[in-house]
């Protein structure tokens, strides 16, 4: 039996008060997020803007402490009822896992990288507990299965524990090669979402969902949908953690003007899940799943976001879309032309696997495991928001962007393959080409899997979120993955898995990105 460390993506984990202001009397280490949401109802205002964080430095605004909640209570649910990771750790338990050697590396996922290592050490905390982890456990190697944002953070740490302090932890190289076995990669970001972009723009991203879900009706009205996109976009724009997620690679890998991947290979819209809710039930191999899948439309993507005619005529690197100065700080979005360049020993760097090499641990395997056949969002139509509201947000999705049947736009939003948060492409690249062999990426040979799951939704609500799903968050109840982590968690190496599965195009999408390796 190994060791299981657990990393919790964005928004799944918890987090507490230490310190506030006058309006968080009585909350003092209550969660303020995940949980039961009681004070969004009683006040909101109030619980906005203990959740905000410095616009100058990303860390605590003055007399406002919010932290991490710890241990695997961390990220079990999300709300009552709402599992997250408590399917898996129930499993592991039954196989013999307990906290001796189960760890949840919870973090406060709003920070940047290197500013939860500056605030609450959480870097070092990590690799603290692993290094305690292998030692009182026979000096066996870790898994480690990190989710959503919970991947690049994982990716940094990679980097951040052998590089010599004060900036790294002084590990040393060979350090990862000494302590991990294998990492799990759930649901992966590796080189963002494009709703990132969303969330940045005009605040119309999973927040406002969440918002909507949590207090039905008060987007309905106009004025009360101004006002709670002001003020949830103005905590947005304070969290690091969104522009984590902005989209990596640039032309290179989303395209430009003449033409997109998806294009190239596949458009995976509302036509394609009809096909597949029909197939849903029959006995189809792998073969005819791919075919359904693979419906070809003429759709074009542009850019991830356009503007109109005389817009999206204008080079993506004149468009701006947040304060280049704190987006630069702390995170990088391109493709390196030569890692040797010591400039790219700096942190910022650490989190782009475009931009930074594996470590040397040949014996390590890397995993990408993510949901398909999901429309996922892949690139917006906006417009100009009415001249007389919403003033502070000047831009909103055009809703009445809308194509044929057999395109890709519906309401404003581009549509393609993945797992209704990350396209396929952001969560396969890296194993199927980027990582593939020894590229100078993964210099060491590192081996790679892609393990995809083919999404089938539950067929009645007593089925709750389904057990073959493949949404970006409900994934983690698929038996077909759990039992994956569990073999892996009890010595299965990838080959024995039956190593590569894959029902999306990602293998046609990496062949025409053009990157050298």
């Amino acid at each position: 039996m190994l060791i299981i460390v657990l990393v919790p993506g964005i928004v799944t984990g918890g987090l507490e008060l230490w310190e506030g202001r006058p309006c968080s009397e009585g909350l003092f280490c209550k969660r303020l997020w995940s949980g039961s949401f009681a004070e969004i109802f009683k006040r909101p205002l109030c619980w906005l803007e203990h959740l905000s964080l410095d616009n100058e430095t990303g860390l605590d605004p003055l007399g406002i402490r919010v932290r991490a909640v710890t241990g695997l209570v961390a990220a079990d649910y999300f709300s009552p009822g709402y599992f997250v990771w408590a399917n898996l750790i129930e499993n592991l338990a039954k196989i013999g896992y307990e906290q001796k050697n189960m760890y949840m590396a919870s973090y406060d996922w709003r920070l940047s990288f290197q500013n939860a290592e500056i605030r609450d050490q959480s870097l070092s905390s990590l690799k603290r507990k692993i290094e305690l982890l292998y030692v009182t456990n026979g000096y066996k190697k870790v898994v480690v299965v990190p989710h959503s944002k919970g991947v690049t953070y994982f990716l940094h740490f990679l980097k951040w524990v052998e590089a010599p302090p004060p900036v790294g932890g002084g590990g040393g190289p060979g350090w990862c090669a000494k302590h991990i076995k294998a990492i799990m990669n759930i649901g992966p970001a590796f080189l963002g979402v494009p709703k990132a972009v969303a969330n940045i723009l005009s605040a119309e991203g999973k927040g406002v969902a969440f918002i909507r879900a949590m207090v039905p009706g008060l987007l309905d009205s106009e004025t009360f949908r101004c006002q709670t996109l002001q003020h949830v976009m103005r905590v947005f724009r304070t969290w690091d953690s969104i522009i984590s997620f902005l989209p990596k690679g640039g032309e290179t890998i989303w395209g430009d003007l003449n033409r997109s991947l998806e294009e190239e290979n596949v458009c995976h819209s509302a036509k394609t899940q009809y096909l597949r809710s029909s197939w849903k039930g029959n006995n189809e191999n792998d073969t005819n799943i791919r075919r359904i899948i693979q419906v070809k439309e003429l759709a074009k993507y542009r850019r991830l976001v356009s503007f109109g005619k005389a817009a999206s005529e204008i080079p993506s690197s004149q468009l701006s879309f947040i304060d280049p100065k704190r987006a630069e700080a702390h995170f990088s979005h391109g493709i390196a032309e030569n890692l040797e360049d010591p400039k790219y020993s700096h942190y910022k760097y650490w989190s782009n696997p475009l931009e930074t090499t594996l470590p040397d641990a040949p014996e390590m395997e890397i995993f990408c495991s993510y949901g398909v056949c999901i429309p996922t969002k892949r690139s917006y139509v906006y417009k100009m928001s009415p001249s007389d509201r919403c003033k502070s947000i000047p831009l909103q999705i055009d809703i009445s962007a809308d194509r044929s049947h057999n395109d890709c736009l519906s309401g404003g939003v581009y549509f393609v393959d993945g797992d209704e948060s990350v396209p396929v492409v952001s969560a396969g690249f890296m194993c199927t080409k980027g990582w593939q062999g020894k590229t100078h990426f993964n210099p060491s040979g590192v081996a790679t899997y892609v393990r995809e799951y083919h999404h089938k939704p539950p067929a009645s609500v007593l089925e709750g979120r389904g057990t073959e799903s493949g949404a970006h968050v409900d994934i983690l109840g698929n038996l077909a993955l759990i039992e994956d982590v569990l073999r892996v968690a009890a010595g299965a190496s990838g080959t024995e898995l039956g190593g590569d599965r894959i029902y999306s195009c990602i293998m046609e999408m990496s062949e025409w990105i053009n990157i050298q390796l």
